[in-house]
């Protein structure tokens, strides 16, 4: 049982409660135009170019056998249609300049990885998250892992977006004590232009769940996060249109509503894969345009103690810089 694993980060305050060990899985169903981790996106291995760290070598350029890489003006610059990810490059890179995303994890050995944190997870009422990318694109892996980790005594979450067959959600539920669920907007043409996917499925999955939760006893609970982009969801509107629905669910299921304010750190994510992002030179958003979201939010229907502003934001009159503050 194989699963390809992006990155595994310790430490993690920002995946559910606690001090958290956070796994990311390649591959996402959708394409959020501003998905925060563009390295996850696709199921298969990629190579990126770090050029802080590339000394001109040029070693990697005879090691790849399909000759994706050249340099342009110092810059190596990778063949998306050529490359396969083999890490070839990586591999002869002296200055580690070429990094090979994703790795194949066998999912015995993942959880005996996440044991090891054991000791942060029981002082700070933490555990560990499966995140992506999407992990209900590796099913069985997720679910190995989901059920290993518990039988160890670990608490899990499970971080999706909710597009996927609900008989898969279904199956992992039962190994899953907090549900971190992304509900980006209601309405379906909005989502769909923000996304490339409409609604209908990730609602009526949030539906289920939340009947699970109430029924089955799990998921534990479920949080819901909204992220709150400029000149996407950051709309009163998208905001009073996510708490009518979460109000139509069991009141006692969705413990949390997080509004995730806009960062744009990720930029030099899309650098390294030589991809143009259109939030790169975006401020992040003033503290009073997030505080009237939030208003928005805990006067749509919910319980107004459950909502919560997450992420960084600028005083009203600052000039606004790149990366924020």
């Amino acid at each position: 049982m194989e699963g390809l694993i992006l990155e595994i980060q310790r430490m993690s305050t920002e995946d559910g409660p606690g001090l958290r060990t956070t796994v990311f899985l390649k591959g996402c169903p959708l394409s959020c135009a501003w998905c925060h981790n563009p390295e996850s996106l696709s199921p298969r291995p990629q190579v990126q170019w770090v050029g802080s760290r590339c000394i001109g070598c040029r070693l990697c350029l005879a090691a790849c056998p399909r000759g994706a890489l050249s340099v342009t003006d110092g810059a190596v610059a990778v063949d998306r249609g050529r490359c396969q990810g083999c890490g070839a490059c990586a591999a002869e890179c002296p200055a580690a300049a070429l990094e090979r995303l994703g790795t194949a994890w066998e999912a015995a050995r993942l959880v005996e990885e996440l044991a090891r944190d054991r000791a942060f997870f029981e002082t700070s009422g933490g555990g560990i998250t499966l995140s992506g990318g999407e992990p209900t694109l590796q099913p069985r892996f997720t679910g190995a892992v989901l059920a290993g980790a518990r039988a160890q005594g670990l608490r899990t979450a499970l971080d999706t977006c909710g597009l996927c067959a609900w008989e898969t959600l279904e199956e992992l539920l039962p190994h899953t004590d907090l549900l971190l669920y992304d509900v980006k907007d209601t309405d379906p043409a909005s989502h769909r232009a923000w996304t490339g996917a409409d609604t209908t499925r990730i609602l009526d999955n949030l539906r289920r769940a939340a009947a699970l939760a109430g029924a089955a006893g799990r998921p534990g609970e479920i949080w819901v996060r909204t992220p709150l982009i400029p000149g996407a969801t950051a709309r009163e509107e998208t905001v009073r249109g996510v708490g009518a629905f979460l109000a139509t669910l069991p009141r006692a299921a969705v413990t949390r509503w997080e509004l995730c304010a806009f960062n744009n750190l990720c930029r030099d994510k899309y650098r390294r894969l030589g991809l143009a992002w259109p939030w790169a030179h975006a401020p992040l958003l003033e503290e009073d345009a997030v505080g009237a979201l939030v208003a928005a939010a805990r006067a749509s229907g919910v319980d107004p103690a459950r909502v919560h502003a997450t992420g960084s934001t600028r005083i009203p009159g600052d000039v606004p810089m790149e990366g924020g503050r």
